[in-house]
């Protein structure tokens, strides 16, 4: 059987019985062969978290007194979830054994293993619940477990040749139905331990599933209509686009844009395999489709990344010395810490991380060459058009957009498709709602 779509879920997509019984609805509307991926119902994954924070620090009452608060809150789900008696119970003894299994961690030592056993939990519930669900309203289908397919590599990148045999391996089971059920975000590693694609990777095992079967469409659904040219928490009356390149959306996704995890444009981009961004409060909605070629527009989009670090490192010893930046690009590989912007003078290298947990290693090892200055609560905002070079006045309307807010650094050049600006978080919204009405306004009105 040829599985030719593959589509995801998550979120508040599958945040209540109400959603999930939507979600059902969804998926076997049209009986066409389909894999169908699940996040973990919103807030879940939050709660697990805290559990296994509680179990590090020995805090075994509170631990408990989250997963008693979880199972009530699924009972009430599952009730509300199931109408016949049968299924009801069902369900109940299905979410037993997950609480009964979650408790057994209470009362013995705990170890960093475990924490990935016991964030995958939710996940398992999600599907579970909804494959149950079909079960009950007679619709026919397969609850695939990731574990048994989904893995990374030594190096926590996907293991693409043993996801791929190992799937298909799976779906052509002769007893496999056309509606799979799987989970997102959970995998296993080298080691066979269990582990996870990090935070949003549900979004990230779509597109694995996708590229691994070849399927025609990946289809991520969440709660808005697809990608909007700006941040609608921030700005009024934005517009959904209908088309992006994988590099455009990849730019987008990596600066802020919630609806899509930056990863999961990799395997779709590898493949060339169209991923179509739809609404499942408004499934008519055509989406966004994202796709090798897109056309060119002078802007499309604008998005916003916050909690980001400057650090600027002034010395005279740069002036004409070769090998200077390299050995700061070595303090930060060595301490594992990703860069996002750069800019360089004679003499000082500015640039910018969202991760701060080990820049105090960092500052101390780059005092040997230089000055150090820091300065934190920083976006970045990042505007997606067409940037190639010989394009004349691309990067001038933005600026002159922004000519009342003061700017840290400027990125361009270095993409055909963006340019990016850091300002202080607190000048944000301004500037996303100054850049909306410079580049956009004509549009809507």
């Amino acid at each position: 059987m040829e599985y030719t779509d593959v589509l995801k879920f998550g979120g508040t997509s599958v945040g209540s019985a109400q959603r999930l019984q939507a979600v059902a609805e969804l998926i076997a509307r049209d009986g066409e062969p389909k894999v169908v991926v699940l996040s973990a119902m919103s807030g879940t994954t939050n709660s697990l978290v805290e559990i296994t924070t509680c179990l590090y620090r020995a805090e075994r009452q509170q631990a408990l007194d989250v997963i008693q608060n979880m199972e009530i809150n699924y009972l009430i789900v599952n009730s509300e979830l199931f109408s016949t008696g049968e299924y009801t119970r069902r369900g109940q003894a299905f979410l037993q054994t997950i609480f009964t299994y979650l408790r057994s961690f209470v009362n013995k030592e705990f170890y960093p293993l475990q924490e990935k056993a016991i964030v995958a939990q939710g996940e398992i519930i999600s599907t579970n619940l909804l494959q149950l669900y079909l079960e009950e309203r007679g619709v026919p289908s397969t609850l695939l477990p990731a574990l048994d397919y989904m893995r990374v590599d030594k190096d926590g990148e996907p293991d693409y040749f043993y996801i791929k045999q190992n799937l298909r391996r799976l779906l052509a089971d002769p007893a496999t139905a056309p509606l799979v059920i799987t989970q997102g975000f959970i995998c296993r590693n080298a080691l066979g331990e269990i582990d996870n694609l990090k935070r949003g990777g549900s979004d990230y095992s779509a597109a694995l599933v996708g590229a691994a079967l070849a399927a025609r469409e990946i289809q991520i659904w969440t709660d808005i209509d697809g990608v909007h040219d700006n941040d609608p928490r921030h700005v009024k009356n934005t517009r959904a686009l209908r088309a992006l390149s994988f590099d455009e959306a990849a730019e987008l996704a990596y600066f802020g844009a919630k609806i899509l995890h930056p990863s999961s444009v990799q395997p779709a981009k590898r493949a060339n395999i169209p991923v179509r961004l739809k609404n499942t409060l408004n499934p008519a909605d055509e989406g966004t489709l994202v796709s090798e070629a897109s056309p060119a527009r002078d802007f499309k989009a604008v998005a916003a990344k916050d909690g980001i670090t400057a650090v600027k490192i002034k010395s005279s010893n740069m002036l004409l010395a070769y090998g200077f930046v390299r050995k700061v690009f070595e303090i930060f590989e060595a301490w594992k810490t990703p860069i996002d912007m750069i800019a360089t003078s004679e003499v000082a290298i500015s640039l910018t991380i969202d991760d701060t947990a080990r820049l105090e290693h960092i500052v101390k090892d780059l005092e040997r060459y230089g000055a150090i200055e820091i300065e934190h609560d920083l976006s970045i905002i990042c505007v997606v058009g067409d940037f190639r070079a010989g394009h004349p006045g691309a990067v001038a309307r933005p600026l002159h957009a922004l000519r009342e807010i003061p700017l840290r650094m400027v990125s361009y050049g270095a993409s055909e498709h963006s340019v990016s600006l850091l300002v202080k978080q607190t000048d944000k919204q301004r500037a996303l709602v100054a850049l909306s009405d410079e580049l956009f306004q004509d549009e809507r009105s």
